[in-house]
């Protein structure tokens, strides 16, 4: 690993990653100038195969949503970012999400709450294998078209499947795919 820049607010951030194009960014979400999640947003909208990790004092799960909802691939508290820098950076480098595990133990307690008071079944079942495997690549990190050419298939077929999972499993955006294929264990915390 190798740092090849630092930035000091939100809008160098944008502009050093545009510069510079490294494989990951770690950024703190409280950042003068443009905030982190903003500036994720814009450089993860520049260059899509930027890894962007959030780091964050926060545990509310409002703010892990709209990290995903920018496009950040991984949300590391900085309480245990020193035990999980390294795996994080490294999960989030071969295109799985990183998740600090207290994170993760509630998002997962959140999930199992919520089910046990809608007393709904497991609704993964209702998923063909094809809709698994989109799932399962859409929560990586991949978009429909690398998941179309990892499954041999259009796009727009990606799409399809796309729409039909997320109907199935009352899912509205890919940050709720990323958290039910977590919450699931489809893809490692």
């Amino acid at each position: 690993m190798q740092v090849v820049g630092e930035a000091a607010d939100g809008r160098e951030a944008a502009r050093l990653a545009r510069e510079l194009q490294p494989n990951i960014v770690v950024m703190d979400i409280g950042m003068p100038l443009l905030n982190g999640l903003d500036a994720a947003a814009q450089i993860i909208r520049e260059n899509e195969r930027i890894g962007v990790i959030i780091l964050s004092m926060y545990t509310d799960e409002s703010y892990i949503v709209r990290a995903l909802d920018a496009g950040a691939r991984g949300y590391l508290l900085k309480d245990t970012a020193d035990d999980d820098i390294e795996r994080a950076i490294r999960s989030v480098a071969i295109g799985r999400p990183f998740f600090s595990p207290s994170i993760a133990q509630s998002l997962l307690e959140d999930y199992v709450r919520l089910m046990r008071e809608r007393r709904v079944q497991d609704s993964y079942e209702l998923l063909t294998e094809r809709e698994r495997e989109v799932l399962q690549l859409l929560a990586e990190g991949k978009s429909n078209k690398e998941a179309a050419t990892i499954l041999n298939l259009s796009p727009y077929t990606i799409e399809t499947h796309r729409q039909n999972l997320m109907q199935k499993l009352g899912l509205h955006n890919t940050a709720e795919i990323v958290l039910y294929a977590v919450r699931k264990a489809i893809i490692p915390a």
